[in-house]
């Protein structure tokens, strides 16, 4: 990821991806001239989530997913856990020689 034409590695861990969900979504909605007040009203979402969400970086999906619908930024959501996309020809013969599970084995404690 580029940032300010520096390189930053993206982490990984769910706590700074949280806090960069939340920062993004406090840019939107400011892009956006929405108070947090006014995007709790139109998103049926409490204004106290929106605050933690902001601050503390905490939210169900239930209602992030409200918020992203409001600030109209539901795409990402949509590919999330999709099945890659395939770049070549290559990419799609290996995919095929692969047999997909059904359902996860079970793994025996030892």
């Amino acid at each position: 990821m580029i940032v300010d034409n520096r390189i930053e590695l993206d982490r990984f861990d769910p706590q700074s991806i949280m806090e960069g969900m939340a920062q993004r979504l406090r840019q939107l909605r400011i892009a956006k001239h929405l108070t947090q007040e006014l995007l709790a009203q139109r998103s049926g979402v409490t204004l106290g989530s929106v605050k933690r969400f902001e601050l503390r970086h905490e939210i169900s999906l239930k209602n992030l997913l409200k918020l992203a619908v409001v600030l109209e930024a539901t795409e990402a959501f949509h590919d999330l856990f999709s099945h890659k996309k395939y770049r070549s020809i290559d990419d799609i013969l290996k995919a095929e020689a692969v047999k997909p599970r059904k359902r996860a084995g079970h793994v025996r404690p030892r």
